[in-house]
């Protein structure tokens, strides 16, 4: 992936990073417990869908250029050990 392919996914990042540190304030100061958790799954979400789109832009250049040059199934390997990962 090239860098300047990355803004998607580096600004998903940072908004998850500036949520989390909102999450650490509010365990600081002693917020409700179910506010909290309802932040955390928003950051789950965020960084969930960085992943998505990271595996795309994978898929659409790393992948793709795999299989041009005949190496396709190694690919879809690594993908697959992700995607296990990603499904427990």
């Amino acid at each position: 992936m090239e860098k300047k392919d990355r803004s998607t996914e580096l600004n998903l990042l940072k908004t998850a990073r500036g949520q989390i540190d909102g999450i650490i304030k509010m365990i600081d100061d002693d917020r409700y417990c179910i506010d909290i958790s309802k932040q955390v799954l928003a950051v789950q979400a965020l960084l969930k869908k960085t992943n998505l789109e990271i595996l795309k832009k994978h898929m659409n250049h790393c992948v793709k250029t795999a299989f041009e040059e005949g190496q396709g199934e190694d690919k879809i390997d690594e993908i697959m050990l992700v995607l296990d990962k990603y499904y427990r």
